[in-house]
């Protein structure tokens, strides 16, 4: 578990090393965004697994996005003490039937207890669609 945790880490910190893209005026632009000491990355795009985790770009009309959503629970009182804080992982998925080209749009997560909220907004912070959990534990 620990491992898979830093291993996360890495892609991320290996992401932020690398500026991102300028976004391209033919196609939406989807942005992620989540809490401090959370994870929040684009993981697929129509089904089809994406090389660059920090941002969906799609052309116009219907798409589904699924992203991978990590944080930390809180361990609890055990029978030996304090147990240590468990890393879960939710899988989220969110459709939207109108991205505009040259638009951009915000998917932004937070935790709720071992689940997951999550919305698509767009850029005048208007709900589009609300995220759908496919499962979440401690994967």
């Amino acid at each position: 578990m620990r491992y898979l945790a830093l291993f996360c880490g890495v892609l991320a910190l290996s992401a932020c090393a690398s500026p991102l893209p300028s976004p391209d005026p033919s196609q939406a632009w989807v942005e992620l965004r989540s809490n401090a000491g959370t994870l929040l990355m684009a993981d697929r795009l129509n089904g089809q697994r994406l090389n660059d985790g920090r941002y969906f770009q799609v052309p116009a009309g219907a798409h589904e996005l699924q992203a991978r959503f990590q944080f930390e629970v809180g361990g609890g009182v055990g029978l030996d003490g304090i147990s240590e804080p468990r890393q879960v992982t939710c899988e989220i998925r969110v459709r939207h039937d109108n991205f505009v080209a040259g638009q951009h749009y915000r998917l932004e997560a937070r935790p709720m207890q071992m689940k997951a909220q999550a919305w698509l907004y767009d850029a005048q912070r208007n709900v589009l669609a609300r995220g759908k959990m496919l499962r979440c534990g401690t994967f």
